[in-house]
This record gives structure tokens, C-alpha cells and sequence, in this order.
């Protein structure tokens, strides 16, 4: 009878052992995305959960700019985070002032610009060079985000197109929301973002994305940050974020994924 005693003791302590080492194992992984993985994070973030003892929390931010839910700004009040995920060059940024480790950085996804109208709105030609010209100069109003996509239209594409002038009174940045949503109650007649920001908005009409002698392609990234406080399970699932099966969700949110080799 001892001995019996003494093996239930034994096999206790070893369950016992064996559960408290897999609590430790066990973390929060604190992930802030920008908009543009937004939809693909909320749809792998489970499917990691699954195979994981980790559990993956989420917050959402712009890229880049000063509104309050801006991942500089988040950062710059001193929230804390294990990984980033924005727009490369954004990522680099955080990288050169010493918030991300380099050695970390990893692109998980190309990423494209688009343009959608109003559920039933006609919808105009963005097919071409001249017609996306004309469509912008015929729109009353135009929404374009705050972030990577919409930097690029205001600084670069607009002038190029040689319509900035024209669009100084109706065209507009939209802060700390998706131009779909804008454009879906009718705040703007024509919107451009990432294309994977505008899918999955309801009530709107996604015209496709514009020509590539004008697109802009933007690598969106993954880094880990100086002071993660869960480094070993950020590490895993950036891992998991860059895997064959990670990649059909990506694509199917509308970006091109990059598979580790």
C-alpha cells in the first residue's frame, strides 16, 4: 500500500510539473498592425492559437502620422509591444531610432493600391492612366488614408498626374478609419487604399486597383521590438506568419504573401 501511495505522489508531482511548465511556456504575444494586415492578422491570429500555448493580442494602428491610435504615437507615449507590422519603410524607421530590433525585421506580404465607390454608385474607369486622370479630376469628393497608400497618392501620384492643384478642395486624408467605411456611407464618392483595407468593408464596391504604370507596391513587415517582453514566442509566430500555410488566408485577403524558404 506504501508503495502504491508513494507512485500516485510520484505520477502527481510529474502532472503537476508537467502542467506548470506548460503555463510558462505559455504568452501573450502583443502584436500592433497596421491597417493593410489587419484582415489577414485577424484571420491567422486563431489559426496560430490552435496549434500554440501562446495566445496572440491585438491592437490596430496607422502606419505613420500623429492621430492618436498612430502606431508612432502609441509607441512614443511608451504602450508596449513584442512585434510591429506596417509598412517597411515605416518599420525601418522604428528600427534606425532603436524601438525595433533590425536583426528581426521580416516581409510577410506585398501590398497594392485600389479604389472603391459606394455600393451601386456607378463606377468609373480607373483602368487606364488617362482614365484613372479623368475619374479623379470628375469626382467630387476623393478619400485616400493617412498612411503608406495615401503618403504616396498625395506626394508623388497626384503630382505626377499633374491634378494636385485640382484636388486641393476635393480630396481628403482620412485619420484613425478605413476610407471604405468613409465612402460606404457616402462621405466621399471615390476612395483609395491598400486593396486589402478596402475588401473587407461591406457597402462599398471595390473598382480593382490602379494601373501598374502608377501603382505603388509596399512590402508590409514584421519586426520585434527592443523591449519584448515575450521574445521567444514573438519569434514564433513570426515564423508561423511567413508559413505555407499562412499564405492562402494572406492572399485571400487581398496581398501576395512571402514565404520563408
Amino acid at each position: 500500500m506504501k508503495v502504491f501511495h508513494a507512485m500516485r505522489r510520484a505520477l502527481l508531482a510529474t502532472l503537476l510539473l508537467g502542467l506548470s511548465v506548460s503555463v510558462a511556456l505559455a504568452a501573450d504575444i502583443q502584436v500592433i498592425t497596421s491597417g493593410a494586415f489587419s484582415a489577414a492578422l485577424d484571420q491567422l491570429a486563431p489559426a496560430y492559437e490552435r496549434q500554440s500555448t501562446n495566445k496572440v493580442v491585438i491592437s490596430h494602428g496607422a502606419s505613420m502620422g500623429t492621430a492618436q491610435d498612430a502606431i508612432p504615437t502609441r509607441l512614443a507615449r511608451g504602450e508596449k509591444f513584442d512585434i510591429l507590422i506596417l509598412a517597411r519603410p515605416s518599420l525601418d524607421g522604428f528600427a534606425d531610432q532603436g524601438k525595433v530590433d533590425p536583426a528581426t525585421r521580416v516581409d510577410l506580404a506585398a501590398s497594392t493600391i485600389g479604389a472603391a465607390v459606394r455600393k451601386g454608385a456607378p463606377k468609373p474607369d480607373i483602368s487606364t492612366v488617362d482614365a484613372l486622370r479623368k475619374t479623379l479630376l470628375q469626382a467630387k469628393s476623393i478619400a485616400y488614408s493617412a498612411s503608406a497608400s495615401g503618403t504616396y497618392l498625395s506626394t508623388e501620384l497626384f503630382p505626377k498626374l499633374g491634378v494636385a492643384e485640382q484636388l486641393k478642395d476635393t480630396a481628403k486624408k482620412i485619420y484613425s478609419e478605413r476610407v471604405g467605411t468613409v465612402v460606404a456611407r457616402g462621405d466621399a464618392e471615390l476612395g483609395f487604399q491598400q486593396v486589402s483595407e478596402l475588401l473587407p468593408i461591406e457597402g462599398i464596391d471595390f473598382l480593382g486597383e490602379i494601373p501598374p504604370e502608377v501603382q505603388q507596391t509596399v512590402f508590409f513587415s514584421a519586426g520585434i521590438t527592443r523591449d519584448a517582453q515575450n521574445l521567444e514566442a514573438a519569434k514564433d509566430l513570426i515564423r508561423f506568419l511567413t508559413s505555407a500555410q499562412a499564405a492562402p488566408i494572406i492572399k485571400k485577403t487581398g496581398m501576395n504573401p512571402v514565404v520563408a524558404k
